[in-house]
């Protein structure tokens, strides 16, 4: 169950890293993980790193796939983001902003930029 959950993961991770590349971002990671978490996509557009959580849903029985990255999520994503600074010897001065996107069993793709800030 948890491989098959995996696989359907990285179908739809792969789905949003074209979509941003058709936008002009250059993806730099997958799946970066560290002890803090995990990151799915880090990308760059126009000088800032855009670190991507992508989330799925077959349906909207359990909710719109954007709600499923709580706060507690978000501080998740926030702490790997610490540590992908750290391993990649960026600094402060590093633009960089958290953005969800949200793919539905229909294959729609709804991209939130700036969708939280950085919190600890």
């Amino acid at each position: 169950m948890r491989r098959d959950r995996r696989a359907l993961g990285a179908i739809y991770e792969e789905k949003a890293a074209d979509y941003l590349r058709e936008r002009g971002y250059a993806i730099r990671a997958r799946n970066y993980h560290d002890r803090y978490g995990e990151l799915d996509i880090v990308a760059e557009k126009d000088g800032v790193l855009v670190i991507v959580e992508v989330k799925y849903r077959s349906g909207t029985r359990f909710g719109d796939p954007l709600e499923a990255v709580t706060p507690q999520k978000q501080r998740r994503i926030c702490r790997a983001a610490m540590g992908y600074f750290a391993a990649c010897g960026l600094g402060a001065e590093q633009a960089c902003r958290f953005d969800v996107i949200g793919i539905t069993g229909d294959g729609a793709i709804r991209h939130i930029e700036n969708a939280f800030p950085f919190q600890m």
